[in-house]
């Protein structure tokens, strides 16, 4: 004879409570009518999110820190260090604001991040000889300048020497770190050259520690004015030109006979 028949209402509240929180919805679903959760006519269906609204800041997936370096050059170089903001920064590289702090502290830590890969890379690359360096002190100081010349003064990084030379006065402790990140090394690198060249009768004995200021400045000069006085000239100047003839006299002036001095 067959038992009794229990309602359905009752056999839920008496299934155990395991039982109970193994039929829990999963997130994301909701559940359509009143029947149970066992039962064969339950209908379930997908919950699709309200749309929100896209947040004011969103972070790359794959943002990485020379992204915010290649920004912050841009801002930098746009308005000057003291016009410069982390938010202009964080907004150009389509990040938060909080990213930058993620690898940076302050804006000065940032300016000297994007000066130590921009240039400070580029001189210990140089010092360090890379393959295809040339032996002689001549062609090393040809290659020297020449770098310098390609890679900074005919380049958006010209803005950082002109930044660092007008804002100097105002903001020692960059003007201060530019000296020992990046002059001292230039120095060494056109100091040692010399010091070879002179070695090996390449170039007649200089007073080292002021001809290295003599051979740098012209590089500094078209840096100058391609953001001063360029935009009244009909014609850009000519880097390449430049430096040729400053490599003219240069090499005149090192020529160990200095009777018999003849164009290079």
């Amino acid at each position: 004879m067959p038992g009794p028949i229990i309602p359905r209402s009752k056999a839920r509240r008496g299934a155990p409570a395991k039982c109970r929180r193994d039929f829990a919805l999963a997130p994301g679903l909701r559940r359509e009518g009143t029947s149970a959760i066992n039962d064969p006519t339950v209908n379930y269906s997908t919950a699709v999110p309200a749309p929100q609204a896209a947040p004011r800041w969103q972070r790359r997936a794959d943002a990485r820190p020379h992204e915010l370096l290649d920004a912050a050059l841009a801002v930098f170089v746009e308005r000057g260090y003291a016009g410069a903001r982390l938010d202009d920064v964080a907004r150009r590289a389509g990040v938060a604001k909080a990213t930058l702090y993620r690898y940076y502290d302050n804006k000065l830590e940032l300016f000297k991040a994007v000066v130590r890969h921009s240039l400070v890379e580029g001189f210990d690359e140089l010092a360090r000889g890379a393959p295809g360096t040339p032996p002689g002190a001549r062609e090393r100081l040809v290659q020297l300048l020449t770098t310098f010349t390609e890679r900074v003064a005919g380049s958006p990084l010209s803005g950082i020497p002109k930044l660092v030379i007008a804002e100097a006065g105002n903001l020692p402790e960059v003007a201060r770190f530019y000296y020992d990140e990046v002059i001292l090394r230039a120095r060494a690198l056109v100091i040692g050259t010399l010091a070879d060249g002179a070695a090996n009768g390449e170039f007649r004995a200089v007073d080292a520690e002021y001809a290295w200021r003599v051979i740098v400045a012209p590089l500094l000069f078209p840096i100058l004015w391609k953001h001063s006085f360029q935009a009244f000239e009909p014609q850009p100047l000519d880097f390449r030109r430049h430096l040729q003839a400053q490599l003219d006299l240069l090499f005149d002036g090192l020529a160990v006979d200095r009777r018999n001095r003849g164009r290079q």
